[in-house]
C-alpha cells in the first residue's frame, strides 16, 4: 500500500435542495471542478478522485482530465460511495471532501492529514467555534461536544450543551460551542468495514448525522480547531454568496 494520501470527492448529481448543484457554473467552471482543483492544491494529497453514480458527471470530469470512479446509484451517502470503491484506492488515509464545497481550503486539508501523525484516532474532522446564537439553533450546522483531548463526544443538530441558567442568546458567552467543518479523514479500515458491518444506527437515524454511526460503533473521532468556517452550497442564496467570493479572489491555476 502506498504511503500517499488520497482525497475522494463524492459527487451525487440528484441533490434534493439544489438540483444538479455540483455542475452549476461558478466563475466559468462547474462547481465540482473548483472542489477538485482546490483539493489538489493540498500538498499532502497524492491523488484526487471523484466518485459518482452519474455518467454525465463522469463525462464532465473527464473533459478536464480529472480522475473519476463510477459507483452504484443505490448508495445512500458519500461515505458509502467512497467505501464502495475502497479496493481501488491505494492509501491508508482517505480524505472525504464534499462536492458542494467549492471554497474548501487546501491548508485545512493539509492540517487534517498532518493530524494523523500524532493521533490514534480512526477519524479526524475540523471544528470551528460558534459565536452566534442563531448558529446554535440552525439545524444545518452540526454541533460537536468535545473532550479536553479533542475527542468528539457527540454530534447534534440541536444546541448542545444546554445552559440551564441563561437565555439562549447568552449561551455562546457562557460555554464554548463548536461546529463541524464537513471534511473527514478516515483510516482505511473504517471504510473497509462501512458497507459490510456498519449498519445505520438509531442515533444517526434520529439526528440524520452519519458521524453518530461511528461513535455508536465505538470508533474514535478526533477534532481539531480551525479558523476557517465551512461554506457549502445548499441553496440559491449560498450559490450567490460563493459567486461573490470567487469574483473577489485572485485566479490560481491548478498544478
Amino acid at each position: 500500500m502506498e504511503k500517499g494520501v488520497v482525497a475522494v470527492i463524492p459527487a451525487r448529481l440528484d441533490s434534493t435542495r439544489l438540483p444538479r448543484k455540483i455542475l452549476v457554473e461558478l466563475a466559468g467552471k462547474p462547481m465540482i471542478r473548483h472542489v477538485y482543483e482546490r483539493t489538489s492544491f493540498a500538498e499532502s494529497i497524492s491523488r484526487v478522485l471523484i466518485a459518482t453514480d452519474s455518467r454525465e458527471v463522469a463525462r464532465v470530469v473527464e473533459e478536464w482530465g480529472g480522475a473519476v470512479a463510477m459507483t452504484d446509484t443505490n448508495l445512500l451517502s458519500g461515505t458509502a460511495r467512497i467505501a464502495s470503491i475502497i479496493d481501488r484506492i491505494d492509501a491508508e488515509i482517505i480524505v472525504n471532501v464534499q462536492g458542494d464545497q467549492p471554497l474548501v481550503e487546501p491548508e485545512l486539508i493539509d492540517k487534517l492529514v498532518g493530524s494523523f501523525q500524532d493521533s490514534t484516532a480512526d477519524i479526524i474532522t475540523p471544528v470551528f467555534q460558534i459565536t452566534e446564537a442563531s448558529d446554535l439553533t440552525d439545524p444545518g450546522i452540526a454541533k460537536v461536544v468535545r473532550g479536553n483531548d479533542g475527542r468528539a463526544l457527540y454530534f447534534s443538530r440541536s444546541p448542545i450543551p444546554y445552559v440551564r441558567d441563561a437565555p439562549l442568546a447568552e449561551w455562546p458567552k457562557r460555554v464554548t460551542y463548536w461546529a463541524q467543518y464537513g471534511i473527514y479523514g478516515f483510516r482505511r479500515h473504517v471504510l473497509e468495514n462501512f458497507n459490510t458491518s456498519l449498519p445505520p444506527s438509531q442515533l444517526e437515524q434520529a439526528e440524520k448525522l452519519e458521524q453518530l454511526r461511528f461513535l455508536e460503533a465505538g470508533y474514535s473521532i478526533y477534532t481539531f480547531k480551525t479558523r476557517f468556517r465551512q461554506i457549502a452550497v445548499d441553496t440559491g442564496e449560498d450559490l450567490a454568496r460563493v459567486r461573490r467570493i470567487l469574483a473577489s479572489q485572485p485566479h490560481r491555476e491548478s498544478g
